[in-house]
C-alpha cells in the first residue's frame, strides 16, 4: 500500500475553543487509548478506519488533517467522534454546579471538556483491557491488539495503520495469540466475550440502542465486564451521560468533596446518579480530571 500524504491543516466546524490540558483530557485522559501526542504538538488518533491529525491554535480553536485519500472519511466521522452532535458547554451549564462548590471548581477548570462518541464495540473492548492497569498500558495492549491482529487500512509515510480487530475476528484468535499482547488474565474474557457475540448476531447493535439500566444488564452479561467496565462502555461507546463510573479516582473525590467515606462503587454510582441527575456521566468527567490534575499537582 503506497504512502499517502496528509492534506492541509483546516478548521473544525463548531467546536468550541479549548486550552491544551483539556484537550489533552479528552484525547488522553483515560476515555480514548488510539490518540498519541506528537512531537510537534499535535496529536494523532485512529478509530474504525479512520485516522485524523489535531492541532490546536492560539486562540482554541482546532484545525484537522487527514491523508489525503481519507480526507472525506474524516471530515464526515470527526466531528461526531469528538462530541457526537452534541452541545457539552450548554450541557455542563445544567448540572448543579450552582448548589456544588467543588463541581462548579472543576467545570471552571476544565472548560470546554467533551465525551468523545466512540464505536460501541471498540470501545467494549479497550474496556476489557483496563481491569487493574493504567492509561499507558491500556494504550499498550490496544496498539497490540491493532498491529498483531487488526487488519490495515493506510499508510502515512514509514507508518501503517491498523484498525482494531473486530469481535467476529477476535473470535477466531486463539487465546494464547491474544496473550502475546500482554493482555494477561484478560485475554480469556476477551475470548469468552468474541464467542459469545459470535453466538448472537447484532446483539451489540440492540444493546448500544436500549435505554441505560436494560443495555448495562446486557453488558454485565458478558465475561470480565463488571460496574465499571459497563458504565465506562455506555459513557464513552454510547453516549449515555446518566451512566457514572466509579474507579479509584472517583472513590477519592467522593470521600474527599462528598464525605462518602467508606461506600461502597455502588452506593457512590447511585449517589452520583442521584446527586448529579441525567447528565452524571458529565459531571463525572469533570471530577475525574480534577482528581488527576491534583494528583500532578502534588507530585511536582
Amino acid at each position: 500500500m503506497p504512502a499517502d500524504p496528509w492534506s492541509d491543516w483546516q478548521p473544525l466546524a463548531g467546536q468550541p475553543p479549548l486550552t491544551a490540558p483539556v484537550l489533552a483530557e479528552i484525547l488522553d485522559g483515560g476515555q480514548t487509548f488510539r490518540w498519541t501526542a506528537r512531537t510537534d504538538g499535535t496529536w494523532q488518533g485512529v478509530w474504525s478506519d479512520c485516522v485524523a491529525r489535531l492541532k490546536l491554535q492560539a486562540n482554541g480553536r482546532l484545525l484537522w488533517s487527514a491523508p489525503a485519500k481519507l480526507v472525506v472519511r474524516a471530515e464526515k466521522m470527526l466531528p461526531g467522534y469528538l462530541a457526537g452532535g452534541r452541545d457539552f458547554g450548554a450541557l455542563a451549564d445544567t448540572l448543579p454546579w450552582r448548589s456544588d462548590a467543588h463541581l462548579a471548581r472543576c467545570l471552571r477548570a476544565f472548560p470546554g471538556l467533551l465525551i468523545p462518541r466512540q464505536p460501541f464495540g471498540e470501545t467494549l473492548l479497550c474496556f476489557l483491557c483496563s481491569a487493574t492497569k493504567q492509561i499507558v498500558q491500556i494504550k499498550q495492549m490496544v496498539a497490540l491488539l491493532a498491529e498483531r491482529h487488526g487488519k490495515v487500512f493506510a499508510q502515512t509515510g514509514d507508518t501503517v495503520l491498523h484498525r482494531l480487530p473486530t469481535w467476529a475476528e477476535l473470535a477466531e484468535i486463539p487465546e494464547p495469540a491474544l496473550r502475546v499482547c500482554l493482555l494477561g488474565f484478560r485475554a480469556r474474557y476477551i475470548k469468552e466475550t468474541a464467542r459469545f457475540l459470535a453466538a448472537r448476531p447484532g446483539w451489540l447493535e440492540e444493546t448500544e440502542h436500549l435505554p441505560y439500566p436494560a443495555a448495562k444488564a446486557r453488558l454485565l452479561e458478558l465475561p470480565g465486564v463488571g460496574e465499571k467496565v459497563a458504565d465506562c462502555v455506555l459513557l464513552f461507546g454510547a453516549g449515555k451521560l446518566e451512566a457514572f463510573p466509579v474507579d479509584t479516582w472517583i472513590l477519592k473525590a467522593m470521600v474527599r468533596h462528598y464525605d462518602l467515606d467508606g461506600w461502597s462503587p455502588a452506593q457512590v454510582a447511585h449517589f452520583g446518579r442521584t446527586h448529579f441527575g441525567p447528565l452524571a456521566g458529565l459531571a463525572q468527567q469533570y471530577l475525574f480530571a480534577w482528581e488527576r490534575a491534583e494528583a500532578r499537582r502534588g507530585s511536582a
